[in-house]
């Protein structure tokens, strides 16, 4: 449950909550977008440069994210304090254009939920050049800041720094390159170094890299309900809000039928942001479960995002973990904050006031409860939605037609599964039949060969973040990484 990791609902790391202004039709308050970035002051590395064209990289990022960026900054730190014999060939690969983290998400007043000092770099040495209070310093607002009297910054300011921090490394980041395949060198036996084919999304030109070490931060994949389309014009995902809005919905005046589905804490920032920037709306947000619930950012609990926790977190049987993480779920997972429930309430309850206690002429409604039977087409262009209600989902059935679905419904993580294909030869065999269902939770079984010759192996994390080959199978000195998906190993 790394607290930097963006899910459905997370609201004990880096997640927002927006300001809190109660909804009620009325004036426009804010645009729907957050403001350009504004870093500036990023020297470029001088440890961090340029490999040789034709050099084996003693490391290869695979996207360019917060993990990788850590990364970076460690290593910077670690030449300037001279602590490596040599300079290593270093190069991340990325598929944006340029750095931005979760910008559909970007909302106006949004505020971080964790403590600026849970940086890229100050648990790990306060006195790096790569630290938020050094961000401040650099762009002459340190004081300002601090005279805000807040440990939690507008998460567009948080943005800003992470982009601040990535600018140092130019020199060694490729962007719109998209890493197509991880395969080791066919003469390699252990593997030395693995080939990592990109694609550059500008001239679609195939490269090929070779590399010791692969790091695998690839971020997660917005998730959609098997009920969904997919691809469909007016139903995206939470992660793509603040790009796709502003677009479909150009008329701040109309007035749009938009649903919002989930029940956690991005659902409610858009719930909230909708009756905000569009005074003349009907909104739906259908959550699954009876209640919103708040989360649990208490000391003791939130103790399970220390790093140390790790130590203790991973040497456990896969069904202690799985039993550890879902105690723990009210810290990130279908839990709103707090501040932002009683704004939501408040808003339930001025419309009772003036509109009376029959919620289907309220402009704005929350329904609990819900099960989502079917999603079609409406003969207008629109979408057609036929929910159930009731505990056992044997209620009453409700059907509304909205202009729009946002689906905050969370978030995949398994994409380095295609990417690393190649390299399933390397893993060891195994008898799926034999695994728990927690075991099959926190690894994955995968297939090579075909028909009769079809073997199962496992892909499995070691603490280090290491993937484990098969013994003698990947030299000492060489490996995969995997950052960003190892939640049910290491919390």
């Amino acid at each position: 449950m790394s607290p930097h990791i963006d899910t459905e609902n997370g609201v004990n790391g880096h997640e927002p909550v927006p300001e809190l202004v109660p909804a009620v039709p009325g004036p426009v308050s804010t645009p729907s977008v957050a403001p350009e970035p504004t870093a500036r002051q990023f020297p470029k590395s001088t440890y961090l440069k340029p490999a040789p064209e034709d050099a084996v990289l003693d490391l290869l990022g695979v996207g360019f994210g917060p993990a990788c960026i850590s990364i970076a900054c460690a290593l910077h730190d670690t030449l300037e304090k001279g602590k490596l014999p040599a300079q290593p060939n270093v190069l991340f690969l990325e598929k944006q254009s340029e750095f931005n983290w979760h910008a559909g998400m970007l909302l106006p007043g949004t505020k971080m939920q964790i403590s600026f000092i849970k940086d890229l770099a100050s648990l790990r040495d306060p006195r790096s050049n790569f630290t938020f209070l050094n961000y401040l310093h650099k762009n002459d607002r340190l004081l300002d800041f601090i005279n805000l009297n807040t440990f939690t910054p507008a998460r567009a300011e948080y943005e800003d720094y992470l982009r601040w921090c990535a600018r140092h490394f130019d020199d060694v980041v490729h962007y719109q390159t998209e890493v197509v395949s991880i395969t080791p060198v066919e003469a390699d036996r252990p593997a030395k170094t693995f080939e990592v084919t990109a694609r550059d999304l500008r001239t679609g030109a195939v490269k090929t890299y070779r590399a010791k070490n692969v790091v695998v931060a690839l971020g997660g994949q917005g998730y959609l309900p098997e009920v969904f389309p997919r691809n469909h014009p007016r139903i995206i995902h939470s992660s793509q809000f603040a790009y796709t809005v502003p677009k479909l919905l150009a008329d701040r005046n109309a007035p749009y039928r938009i649903a919002v589905v989930g029940g956690g804490q991005s659902a409610a920032e858009i719930f909230m942001n909708l009756q905000n920037t569009y005074p003349n709306c009907k909104t739906y947000m259908v959550v699954r479960a009876d209640f919103l619930r708040p989360s649990d950012d208490s000391p003791f609990i939130n103790g399970i995002f220390n790093p140390e926790f790790i130590e203790t977190f991973y040497p456990q049987s896969s069904a202690s973990r799985a039993r550890l993480l879902a105690d723990a779920k009210a810290t990130n997972y279908s839990v709103v904050r707090l501040e932002l429930i009683e704004a939501l309430f408040e808003v339930m309850y001025h419309q009772k006031r003036t509109l009376g206690s029959d919620e289907r002429v309220w402009p704005h409604r929350i329904l609990s409860g819900r099960h989502i039977l079917s999603v079609e087409d409406s003969p207008n262009g629109g979408v057609h939605l036929k929910l159930e209600g009731g505990a056992g989902n044997d209620g009453p059935v409700e059907e509304i037609e909205v202009d729009m679905v946002v689906c905050a419904t969370g978030y995949e993580r398994k994409a380095h599964l295609e990417l690393l294909k190649g390299v399933y030869n390397l893993l060891p065999e195994v008898d799926g039949s034999k695994l728990s269902e927690a075991e099959r939770k926190d690894r994955w079984v995968v297939e090579t060969g075909k028909g009769s010759t079809t073997t199962s192996r496992v892909m499995q994390v070691g603490r280090d973040y290491a993937v484990r080959f098969a013994e003698q199978a990947v030299a000492p000195g060489s490996g995969v990484w995997l950052q960003g998906c190892n939640e049910a190993t290491h919390g």
